[in-house]
């Protein structure tokens, strides 16, 4: 019989002690008991000869009301707020070491769904080798994850937002429009998986966030990038990001196969909806963005290749502050789309 014991029926120094106690049995490592926490910098060296100089910090906060759509189990959240944050340092080529995550936790919780949790977030560090040291834990009328990751990296090995330059390629380790539909069958039609079979790739890139892939780190390493970027509030904004800290320079998108994922063109046209808004308004997709000199494509491709990894060329960089897409032989503008919080949407 299933436990209907909640979290406030444990209080917060049980609940600490389940931490514990998963985190152990899963990694054999202790969580640290202090007002701090503490990460050993281990002595480790570059190709180059240099040391590795750079603790690189990300935090995204997970706020269930704003990032959890409703047929989201809680070991699918768990690991979701492990993998937005963790992107944030692969598309840079930085590896992640360690990571502190803040738990507010609604009283109510049962102790199954929170343990569902906590196997989730745990097990996705254990994927990419990633040191769970310890944490902060608050009752919240709602869930909210909150981790801070860290990576170390030489300077020369990371890739930054600004650095591209006119008539740099485009290229992605992925394609777009999926969330985009699965977010308009989630949340605007309230359909399920079970009603909507034929977008079933679409549905589980929300729900279930497909893995990150690791193109940033191999790009890094061969110093391949002159600018990279995840998608995460959507493909239009990312590309304005990269224009605000690349001044006067905009793209040309190309609009076909290599930029849109079949199941979002087959969705749109049965639904009636934008093709566009699915592909650029999307969210959440977690693509990594990158561009590269349009001389070494081909040693892009090949290299990537040749470690399990995968590329689209979707476009070029321009000397004009502005985005296009090129569609029908026309260069069409676009303007508005994206996530931002805090904005209103009508």
């Amino acid at each position: 019989m299933r436990s209907k014991k909640s979290l406030r029926d444990l209080g917060e120094l049980k609940i600490i002690k389940i931490i514990e106690r998963l985190i152990f049995e899963k990694t054999g490592k202790k969580l640290i008991r202090d007002d701090c926490f503490f990460y050993t910098l281990k002595s480790e060296i570059t190709k180059e000869g240099g040391p590795l100089d750079n603790l690189i910090f990300n935090s995204d906060m997970l706020v269930s009301s704003t990032d959890v759509p409703s047929n989201m189990n809680h070991y699918q959240i768990g690991r979701k707020s492990i993998l937005m944050n963790i992107s944030d340092l692969v598309v840079k080529g930085i590896a992640p070491k360690g990571i502190i995550i803040s738990l507010g936790l609604p009283g109510g919780m049962k102790l199954r769904e929170f343990r569902e949790l906590m196997n989730g977030v745990i097990d996705y560090c254990l994927k990419w080798n990633l040191d769970y040291i310890g944490g902060d834990l608050n009752e919240t009328k709602e869930l909210i994850i909150n981790p801070t990751v860290f990576g170390i990296q030489n300077n020369s090995h990371i890739i930054y937002r600004k650095g591209m330059k006119e008539g740099d390629l485009l290229i992605t380790n992925g394609k777009f429009g999926l969330t985009g539909v699965g977010f308009d069958i989630l949340i605007n039609k309230k359909g399920t998986l079970d009603e909507y079979p034929k977008f079933k790739r679409s549905i589980k890139s929300v729900i279930e966030i497909e893995d990150l892939g690791k193109e940033g780190f191999i790009l890094a390493e061969n110093h391949l990038v002159t600018a990279s970027i995840d998608s995460s509030d959507g493909l239009f904004k990312s590309l304005k990001d990269l224009m605000l800290s690349n001044p006067n320079l905009g793209f040309e998108i190309d609009y076909n196969q290599n930029l849109i994922d079949s199941e979002a063109m087959k969705y749109s046209k049965e639904f009636d909806i934008p093709l566009e808004n699915l592909v650029f308004n999307g969210g959440e997709e977690f693509i990594h963005l990158f561009t590269i000199n349009p001389k070494i494509l081909d040693k892009v491709q090949a290299i990537i290749q040749a470690n399990g990894g995968n590329i689209f060329k979707i476009g070029s960089v321009i000397s004009e502050n502005r985005i296009f897409i090129i569609k029908d032989n026309r260069n069409i503008e676009l303007k508005n789309y994206g996530f931002e919080h805090f904005r209103k949407t009508n």
